[in-house]
């Protein structure tokens, strides 16, 4: 959540507004913020959504998205309506700082991150499935969820190139899907974070003052 603007900002703000001080209508430390939130942004850390209907956790799960600095999320829609939670309707939005992509089916999906390098690995409970602490996310990784009430697809599932789980020792198999998303988005950040990974941007100078302009717009 943002400060409080002081009233040493309010004047700042007018000045740019009036085109005085600066080429977009924000304060110097809202500028400061959009650039030092670009350069720990991982364009090789991503997600997929299948099919999830509920717009609480498409919202959650783009939250945790912009918190660990995932850049692009990815969202499948073939046989379920999107919610409206991909909207840039207030600042609170997390939809306004992660830029999603649609795709009409998994197969599209996958090809699209592929051809990006991307390693995919489904989130699933089965004896396949690699434990969630004994995987290296460091690499290019998209992280497949699925359906609230189906899980990831049996198309999605064999068409990855691996399955993790998230350890259960309770009773109840499952999580809700944006409680799972945002423990696996975790552990990438803390395998990152102690790689060093935050601490240099890993987009170029082109895009960051592309995207600068384009975060200062919205």
């Amino acid at each position: 959540m943002d400060d409080m603007p002081t009233a040493a900002d309010r004047r700042e703000l007018a000045k740019a507004q009036a085109g005085k001080t600066a080429r977009w209508p924000r304060t110097e430390r809202r500028q400061r913020r959009v650039v030092d939130v670009l350069r720990r942004r991982q364009p090789d850390l991503t997600v997929v959504l299948e099919n999830v209907h509920d717009p609480h956790n498409v919202s959650a799960v783009l939250r945790s998205c912009d918190a660990v600095g995932v850049l692009t999320a990815h969202v499948v829609y073939s046989i379920e309506e999107p919610p409206p939670s991909f909207a840039r309707t207030t600042s609170a939005s997390a939809a306004k700082w992660v830029d999603t992509r649609r795709h009409d089916s998994i197969e599209a999906c996958y090809a699209a991150l592929r051809a990006e390098g991307f390693l995919i690995l489904a989130a699933a409970l089965d004896e396949e499935s690699r434990d969630l602490y004994g995987t290296d996310l460091r690499g290019p990784t998209a992280i497949v969820f699925g359906n609230e009430m189906r899980g990831v697809s049996p198309a999605a599932l064999a068409a990855a190139d691996g399955r993790v789980a998230v350890p259960m020792l309770g009773m109840i198999e499952s999580l809700n899907i944006s409680v799972a998303c945002a423990v696996v988005l975790y552990e990438a950040l803390r395998q990152r974070r102690a790689a060093g990974d935050y601490e240099r941007p890993k987009l170029n100078a082109a895009t960051l003052a592309r995207l600068g302009d384009d975060w200062l717009r919205r």
